[in-house]
């Protein structure tokens, strides 16, 4: 402990000018900790601006390949993707995420053909692809089937990691998808691609803009509670990241973010190994109806917001607002 008292101690003496606070920050936010989500669709030259998420659109894959070239020269090492199947692709057994030509995989193949040298973190679940918005297989009654579910994640993460994808990030919430998937990669031979799982996905009503983005909103039949954490609890999530650990996880995720930055601490503090959050569309659309309405400035809350998340013990966070906390970190 310190022995020295005001006067002699005066903490605001480090504070005092901006080169010494940079100097002496606990936290420092740089590009490089940045994942950006992106959303695909149909077409040739296509943007759809998604109405709840002000800022944020859906691109056809020439055009995501341009945001990858900006992410490339704004620091941003990794993509994540989301697709919006078309209509008339949406089944059942969701068996589009299997097609080797999907949107996702042209995508990746785009991207990885274009800028090699940028990351792709590919979403493994059935939900853009069911026509009943879950993220499995469902039986008659509704109920989302844990282990038929996990054999067909299996294959779909193959099909993107055979297409390129560097990441896969199971977001199902199957009980042992990890280790089936980890599996599947070994024996086929993809031995470098990691998994990023969400081990700690919470059913969270942070989660409207992100269904409207890839089309699951209106369709989602019931709720996600059997399958997501209750927002309550906070041992399972220990629970569930030493299962998805023990399984063969490289790292794992948090989701959402601000709100469960208690989560990210535990977890960190607990287990010592590389922890994501995913700062979710919920959480983009206050921060920017916030600014819109004067009650504060953007620039400022994202930063803020991005840095209470590394503060908590992030090592990166997937976040809308990458392109712009790139720009402003890059000043």
């Amino acid at each position: 402990m310190h022995s020295a008292a005001y006067p002699a101690l005066r903490l605001r003496r480090t504070r005092s000018s901006a080169w010494s606070r940079a100097l002496h920050a606990e936290t420092v936010l740089t590009p490089a900790d940045l994942i950006w989500p992106l959303f695909i669709v149909e077409g040739e030259g296509v943007e759809q601006p998604i109405p709840t998420m002000p800022g944020v659109s859906r691109w056809s894959v020439d055009r995501i390949v341009e945001r990858a070239r900006d992410a490339a020269s704004l620091g941003i090492p990794c993509l994540a993707l989301f697709p919006n199947t078309p209509e008339g692709l949406r089944t059942d057994d969701g068996g589009e995420a299997l097609n080797p030509d999907n949107l996702m995989c042209r995508a990746i193949r785009a991207i990885k053909d274009a800028v090699p040298q940028i990351g792709v973190l590919t979403d493994v679940a059935l939900d853009p692809y069911t026509a009943h918005g879950h993220d499995g297989l469902v039986d008659e009654r509704g109920y989302v089937l844990n282990d038929a579910t996990k054999d067909v994640l299996v294959r779909q993460a193959l099909n993107q990691a055979s297409a390129g994808a560097d990441i896969i990030a199971p977001s199902d919430m199957m009980d042992g998808r990890v280790a089936a998937i980890r599996e599947g990669l070994e024996a086929d031979g993809h031995v470098n691609v990691q998994i990023m799982a969400y081990a700690a996905k919470y059913a969270s009503a942070f989660y409207g803009p992100f269904r409207d983005a890839v089309g699951s909103r209106g369709r989602l039949q019931g709720d996600k509670k059997t399958y997501q954490m209750d927002p309550g609890n906070a041992e399972e999530a220990l629970r569930e990241v030493e299962m998805d650990l023990a399984e063969g996880a490289d790292t794992v995720m948090v989701k959402p973010g601000l709100p469960y930055l208690d989560i990210i601490r535990r977890v960190k503090e607990r287990f010592e190994v590389p922890v994501f959050a995913y700062a979710v569309s919920g959480e983009y659309a206050m921060i920017e109806a916030a600014a819109a309405a004067g009650a504060g400035d953007r620039d400022a809350l994202v930063l803020e917001s991005l840095t209470a998340l590394k503060r908590a013990g992030c090592s990166g966070v997937l976040t809308y607002h990458a392109p712009l906390a790139a720009r402003l970190l890059g000043r």
